[in-house]
């Protein structure tokens, strides 16, 4: 149960619950601040929706309508999805099951939101530097420093120079709250149509009509000779400031096809000789090409489970009229994931699978194994806490084919 009053202003509003006809790119302040968010559309794997789950903050769904009733002081019960206004009724109680050993989770990964989430890993207690890596997308990393990145490219030298010091700068800061042996993997810029419009003043953005299968990830870096300006300025600062330690940092490509893109691109941003580019594998094109893109040299390998969802299956991982249908663990993602990390474990490329913390154990069991899992800060943080507190066996899944 979880009581607060409702703020349906955009504006952030410490301890408040946010009232949202839906989640979106803009509402980033108000959500960060808020306790819980009720919204009435979009889907459980969105990316506003990961921001809350790293953070730990519930997100429940109504209909839109139902969205006018809520005012003042509400009581969230969060087992049943319901909603009480001004109701002192006393709190349901739920169990929770058990949850896998940290020590299932290989090479673990936490996905991060901003420096806040770094510092919460690294603080939960001894077993915090199993925690191997941090992996951050730089719209997120956008989002927390207030910067616009497509108004910053469209503003000339001088913009592209600053924005890529903006992001080195941040970065520089993430770098010194790491534990020895840890590192952070920066997503490049990967940001939709319909998420640019909500945070850009300035820049033309295309209408597009399907904004998930549009111009974007890979796509749209292939197209931009801003931003790899923008990169290589990150790199040099990077560089300049790190040393050495700079090397702790790699770069990911976001949404890309097949081998021939990547080598497009690593030849399009121009990156330094050695540079290692590792990337994303999100799409079904991408999974038959997981062996060619390991013999073009990429570095390492992230499976996004919730795009790889919604295009194996056709439903809209933002649509909630479609969530029925939107199912993790179905039988084609699971075969794509482990074509996938066959793979891969066979090229000797690392692999890490997303994943869900009610999927983990299901993943374990379903799955080859690995290199490493990747989880959200507040799921991953339990799992952290739990290992202390609670010590469990370790599981040895069998590949099931």
């Amino acid at each position: 149960m979880l009581r607060g009053v409702c703020n349906r202003t955009r504006r952030p509003r410490e301890g408040t619950i946010l009232v949202a006809p839906s989640l979106e790119a803009g509402l980033y302040e108000a959500i960060v601040a808020a306790r819980a968010v009720v919204c009435g559309s979009g889907g459980l794997t969105g990316h506003m929706q990961s921001l809350c789950r790293g953070r730990g903050i519930p997100v429940l769904r109504v209909d839109e309508a139902d969205l006018a009733d809520l005012d003042g002081e509400v009581t969230l019960y969060l087992e049943s999805a319901s909603i009480v206004v001004e109701s002192d009724t006393p709190p349901r109680t739920g169990t929770e099951g058990g949850s896998p050993s940290l020590d299932d989770l290989g090479s673990a990964c936490a996905v991060i939101a901003d420096l806040r989430d770094i510092t919460t890993i690294n603080s939960s207690g001894p077993n915090a530097g199993r925690v191997e890596s941090f992996f951050i997308r730089e719209e997120f990393l956008c989002l927390a420093l207030g910067l616009s990145p497509l108004d910053a490219m469209d503003g000339g030298a001088a913009g592209i120079a600053a924005y890529g010091q903006a992001v080195a700068d941040r970065l520089c800061d993430f770098t010194e709250a790491l534990l020895p042996g840890q590192r952070l993997v920066l997503r490049m810029l990967d940001l939709r149509s319909d998420h640019a419009a909500g945070v850009t003043e300035t820049a033309p953005v295309a209408v597009e009509p399907n904004p998930e299968m549009g111009l974007h990830g890979a796509r749209w870096l292939l197209g931009s000779a801003t931003y790899r300006d923008a990169l290589h300025t990150v790199l040099a600062s990077l560089r300049e400031r790190l040393g050495g330690e700079a090397e702790r940092i790699g770069l990911s490509v976001p949404f890309v096809n097949d081998e021939v893109e990547f080598a497009q691109l690593r030849a399009h941003l121009e990156l330094p000789a050695g540079t290692p580019l590792s990337a994303f594998i999100e799409t079904p094109s991408a999974v038959h090409a997981t062996s060619a893109m390991c013999s073009m040299g990429v570095s390492e390998l992230f499976v996004g489970i919730k795009d790889l969802v919604q295009f194996y299956l056709a439903a809209d991982r933002g649509n909630h009229l479609v969530a029925d249908f939107y199912r993790t663990r179905h039988p084609a993602v699971l075969d794509g994931v482990r074509r996938v990390v066959e793979s891969a474990r066979a090229a000797g490329t690392p692999v890490r699978v997303f994943s869900l913390a009610s999927d983990l154990a299901h993943y374990l069991e379903h799955l080859p194994t690995p290199d490493g899992y990747m989880m959200c800060t507040a799921e991953l943080q339990q799992l952290i806490v739990q290992s202390h507190s609670r010590p469990q066996p370790r599981r040895h899944p069998q590949p099931q084919y």
